[in-house]
């Protein structure tokens, strides 16, 4: 009987903390096992004191912005807390977003602030690697070769995450995932006045860069996006959703690789291992080849849904 009860009780754990997921399909392993059940405790103890996920989110810059200075230094018991620190706010990035689920608050600015807190975090990892990187007698062109690390790095994280939330969009149906065009978002930040509403104003600019990156490597996955609103509005036929589950799902663990648990597991090895690098030339080279590979597929994926759309189409 205990044992039972005991196997109850964690179902039922497993249960309340699979329903902050976005989507089961598109949850990469390592969040399953650690990110998501921490963060999931995180999300509970702030509800319970009245925190925001936007208060964890910046909460969660300034534990980054810290561990990208600990990585400057060649001392090994800094690193490490500048790892555990890193590894805290991962976990903070995680529980914003299950916090926001569980408490039904939703705002694309909370998105664009969570984006861009990833962004100063390793905005803080870069220089610092640079400055660690010229200390041991490294050339100062590593700063060069930082700065275009971090433009393949966003390019990287902007396809994985859009091509995950169409995934969202087209298996799990309307509503649940956001998928923003630069056009309206150009609009929305015309509305706004950089007296009033400097953050707001400052967090659109900013955001606007980043679909436009989206909308310039995309332009399948988009023309089948809108001939199916045209077509469906919001209610998405069974067969659609089946077929688009099966071109793409294979796809998804490429979308993964390219996002931060990957190159976190990089960067430790090459800050207690090897030369800091090897770390940018793993973004350069491996995950900007990987990168090519799955924009491709995801275009090539798109075609063969466009004419299957048309098929059915024609056929009604």
């Amino acid at each position: 009987m205990l044992l039972w009860r005991v196997h109850l009780a964690m179902f039922q754990i497993s249960s309340k903390i699979q329903a902050t997921f976005k989507s089961k399909d598109t949850e990469e392993l390592l969040d399953r096992l650690f990110y998501r059940p921490f963060g999931y405790l995180m999300a509970i103890g702030s509800k319970k004191v009245g925190f925001t996920p936007n208060v964890i989110t910046i909460a969660s810059i300034f534990f980054g912005v810290a561990a990208g200075h600990l990585f400057y230094y060649n001392n090994i018991t800094i690193n490490l807390i500048g790892v555990l620190l890193l590894v805290l706010a991962e976990a903070m990035d995680s529980a914003d977003g299950q916090l926001a689920r569980m408490t039904n608050i939703h705002s694309r600015y909370g998105k664009i602030l969570d984006g861009f807190a990833g962004n100063l975090m390793f905005i803080s990892i870069y220089l610092h690697l640079c400055a660690r990187f010229v200390l041991n007698d490294g050339t100062p062109w590593i700063l060069l070769i930082a700065i275009i690390s971090g433009i393949s790095h966003s390019y990287q994280s902007a396809m994985s995450e859009y091509y995950r939330n169409f995934y969202i969009y087209f298996v799990y149906g309307d509503g649940i995932a956001i998928i923003d065009e630069a056009k309206d978002m150009k609009e929305k930040y015309k509305n706004y006045s950089w007296l009033k509403s400097f953050g707001k104003k400052f967090l659109l600019r900013v955001y606007i860069n980043y679909t436009l990156q989206q909308e310039s490597l995309s332009k399948s996955i988009r023309k089948l996006y809108k001939s199916v609103q045209e077509e469906y509005k919001r209610q998405l036929p069974n067969w659609l959703m089946q077929e688009y589950k099966k071109l793409n799902k294979p796809l998804l663990k490429y979308g993964n690789i390219l996002t931060t648990n990957t190159r976190m597991i990089v960067l430790f090895i090459t800050i207690f291992y090897a030369d800091v690098l090897y770390y940018f030339l793993f973004e350069l080279i491996i995950l900007n080849l990987l990168l090519v590979y799955f924009v491709l597929k995801h275009e090539k994926t798109s075609k063969q849904l466009i004419e299957y759309t048309n098929k059915h189409t024609e056929a009604a």
